[in-house]
């Protein structure tokens, strides 16, 4: 036997060799994989992470503000269609500061234009809540009109069972009643405090179909 074919036997004995090792490693690495799965995996859409993810929720728009017919200056804007307020001001860009929806009471005030002649800062509604910045600008056929918030976020117009004594010199803290007529025009309270502070005495309010 000649020494090439000594070497070529060494050889293809060494390949073989190697070729086991490397049999054997990737076995081991396989076994390892199925016994620790990746924590990268994705979860599906039934698992912990899919049910973390909150659902978007649409946000009502507002209607646009009418073109004609809300006056001008520094104003109070109230649809009686649409039930929603915009606070204008005409020093400011954009103008309309605020817009947000509200609750009427039982009847709605004539479309006009009306100073606000009485303000207070918290009272008992006619429907027997707890209510807070009131803002009177009308009074039509024993109905006092002005807007409010109730203290607990409630909003209705609708008047109580009983009605709780509240009136004063000014009218109700929320709207007088008249044969169980309200006026109160209830908003939310952060919307009720934006308009607290937009409208002091004597502030236009612009009342629109």
């Amino acid at each position: 036997m000649g020494p090439g074919v000594v070497v070529t036997g060494l050889t293809l004995g060494a390949l073989a060799v190697v070729s086991l090792l490397a049999f054997q490693a990737n076995g081991a690495q396989d076994r390892a994989v199925a016994a620790n799965p990746s924590t990268s995996t994705a979860v599906t859409s039934s698992g912990p992470a899919a049910s973390a993810t909150p659902t978007a929720t649409p946000t009502p728009t507002a209607p646009t503000l009418p073109t004609a017919g809300t006056g001008t200056g520094l104003r109070v804007v109230y649809s009686v269609s649409t039930h929603y307020v915009w606070l204008i001001d005409p020093r400011k860009t954009p103008q309309v500061v605020a817009v947000f929806p509200v609750t009427p009471g039982t009847v709605e005030p004539a479309p006009g234009s009306y100073p606000v002649y009485s303000r207070t800062p918290s009272g008992t509604g006619t429907d027997g809540r707890q209510i807070e910045h009131v803002v009177r600008f009308a009074q039509q056929n024993g109905v006092v009109f002005g807007f409010s918030a109730a203290v607990d976020g409630a909003a209705t117009g609708a008047p109580p069972a009983a009605p709780a004594p509240s009136a004063s010199a000014s009218g109700s803290a929320s709207g007088s009643t008249s044969g169980g007529k309200t006026g109160g025009i209830r908003s939310s309270r952060a919307d009720g405090q934006l308009l607290w502070d937009f409208a002091p005495k004597d502030t236009k309010v612009v009342v629109i179909p």
